[in-house]
């Protein structure tokens, strides 16, 4: 017996039976790509992100400090020659939209057919751990410019900090480092709140296995060898990450004009350079061989302006029988607040 109509069948991937067959997968796809942002971005709560609905750029105003003076009984406050009016200097800092970031990838139709797993999700993982990197990287080294940047405005010494020749592959040496940071970012009025210093692995470890001093009862409460966690140090809220291995291994990349390089913002004051510069001090070199550099500051010293927020897009492509995945932002990195950053080096001989 022949049947003569057609099956009607019903399609996983519709949403109530109507639309678009890959509508539900894109979902999931999706979520997964978000998933993995959260998970290996370190930078993305550490410092101010603006967001913006249309334009190329977003402006931060910079706001100078007043004076203080002894009042003279007779003389008047508005008088300039009286010296008691506060001249509060101000300027603005322009973080421009770089192009769009983007993270794809192509999955062959019978290719997935084939596979016993769910693919998807894994390369969903990938491309969310890309774009993760490239935003942690890109912030990271927006905050070593910010250390190493002037005053916003001109007469005033709120700059960026440099503490040089430390020693950073002992618990005791890094707990000194802890301590200089702070007591540099008190030095230029820097929020308390928020403190943070990014250390790479080994580094944060250290702390943890040496003698178990950074988890004494004098410092890092909370912390726990069994639990792998060291939450805070002199006040500074403490993390790790591959990334700044990463920016560490690049040395001088200061006269790249390629990749970051292709940034509208050139946040270490070379044109064309993007978020490029020379990392090549963070590497110890003589008795501090095998040392390594970090970076720490508070959420005021870089700021980020996104226009279109991490976005997901899902093709099937009929003429080549698979689906076009693509993981995409765009946003922009800047120094806001120099004196909130603070570059610490190993010795460099």
């Amino acid at each position: 017996m022949a049947f003569t109509n057609n099956a009607d069948p019903s399609r996983v991937g519709q949403v109530e039976g109507a639309g678009n067959v890959d509508e539900l997968f894109l979902k999931v796809f999706s979520g997964e790509i978000l998933t993995a942002f959260e998970e290996k971005n370190v930078m993305k709560d550490l410092h101010m992100v603006r967001t913006i609905q249309n334009g190329k750029s977003a402006q931060f105003p910079v706001t100078g400090i007043a004076s203080a003076g002894y009042h003279t009984p007779g003389e008047s406050l508005v008088e300039t020659d009286n010296g008691y009016l506060s001249d509060i200097h101000k300027n603005e800092k322009v973080i421009t939209i770089d192009d769009v970031l983007v993270s794809s990838t192509f999955l062959a139709n019978i290719d997935e057919l084939k596979t016993h797993y769910d693919v998807r999700s894994i390369y969903a993982q990938e491309l969310g751990k890309a774009l993760a990197k490239r935003f942690d990287i890109a912030t990271m080294k927006t905050l070593f410019a910010a250390a190493r940047s002037g005053a916003n405005i001109s007469g005033q010494t709120l700059a960026g900090s440099t503490i040089q020749d430390a020693t950073t592959d002992t618990a005791a040496g890094l707990i000194d480092a802890l301590f200089a940071v702070a007591q540099t970012l008190d030095e230029k009025d820097a929020p308390d709140e928020g403190r943070y210093a990014i250390l790479t692995p080994e580094q944060y470890y250290t702390l943890l296995t040496t003698d178990n001093v950074a988890i004494s009862k004098d410092f890092g409460p909370g912390g726990s060898v069994a639990a792998g966690s060291i939450p805070m140090v002199a006040g500074i809220s403490l993390y790790k990450s591959n990334h700044l291995s990463d920016i560490i291994a690049l040395g001088d990349v200061s006269s790249t004009t390629t990749d970051d390089g292709s940034a509208a913002n050139d946040v270490f004051g070379t044109a064309g350079t993007g978020y490029n510069g020379d990392f090549s001090t963070l590497t110890g070199a003589g008795s501090g061989a095998g040392m390594k550099g970090f970076i720490a500051g508070t959420k005021e010293a870089i700021g980020t302006v996104k226009l279109l927020d991490l976005a997901t897009e899902s093709d099937y492509q009929i003429e080549r029988q698979g689906t076009l995945f693509v993981a995409k932002y765009a946003m922009g990195h800047g120094v806001l607040r120099p004196e909130c950053a603070v570059e610490v080096t190993p010795p460099a001989t």
